[in-house]
């Protein structure tokens, strides 16, 4: 049974690669420019040491005590980790110590917190903006406007490198509604740059999207479902 896992996760990986490097020569990009974030929450170490053993090195997760304790567990492979889950203000200092990214910031006082907390020593924190750009209420993320000034206050902090935007695309939404959306975070960041930023993350697409944002630019897709399967177990939000 065991290997059968094995083999569905390798096979599942090299499908999603294979759609990655599809999608970028339908729009002539380079699939090498894109990183392909494998989304373990709610997975465990097992089935995260399959994927790694099928190329993925990036993981992303969004609970921090689940995460905190794979991370501890997988110390001895070189992973990176993503946070790409909502950020709240106890569990920043834990993601502060664990991760090499964080794409879910949307206010000042986390990201402040953040720089606070991250050890000395250890390289700036790659950081992105989580923007709402369909209005949902539901979804996490700040509007478009706000974006310049907070990522003006992430650049002054030293233990903290701003690396871009991240959205979610809207749910149900047809190939030219996705498209639009991803194109307006691409847009966003282009403006950000012309303000000397220099960013060049955009952490845009999921299993169901992953070809309009990749044709709008996405520079790490967040694949779980098209990898690791329906979760292992129930969401832990009272663990946050």
């Amino acid at each position: 049974h065991n290997l059968r896992t094995m083999n569905s996760i390798a096979e599942r990986v090299q499908q999603v690669r294979a759609n990655i490097v599809h999608a970028a020569q339908v729009c002539q990009r380079e699939s090498g420019d894109i990183t392909l974030l494998a989304v373990s929450k709610n997975h465990d170490v097992v089935r995260i040491r399959q994927a790694l053993a099928a190329g993925c090195r990036h993981f992303g997760e969004s609970y921090v005590q689940e995460a905190v304790a794979k991370i501890e567990q997988l110390v001895d492979a070189d992973l990176i980790w993503h946070f790409i889950g909502p950020v709240q203000s106890n569990k920043t200092q834990a993601i502060a110590r664990h991760f090499q990214w964080v794409h879910s910031v949307e206010r000042d006082k986390i990201a402040k917190r953040l720089h606070e907390q991250r050890p000395s020593g250890m390289p700036p924190l790659n950081v992105c903006i989580q923007v709402n750009l369909s209005g949902e209420s539901s979804k996490s993320g700040i509007a478009a406007g706000e974006v310049p000034a907070l990522a003006g206050q992430i650049r002054q902090y030293a233990n903290l490198r701003l690396r871009g935007l991240m959205t979610i695309g809207r749910q149900a939404a047809d190939e030219t509604q996705l498209r639009q959306t991803f194109a307006e975070l691409r847009a966003l960041l282009l403006e950000l740059n012309s303000l000397g930023m220099s960013l060049d993350t955009l952490s845009m697409g999921m299993s169901g999207d992953l070809e309009a944002a990749i044709c709008e630019g996405a520079t790490i897709v967040r694949v779980g479902t098209a990898i690791f399967g329906a979760r292992q177990y129930p969401a832990q939000r009272t663990l946050g």
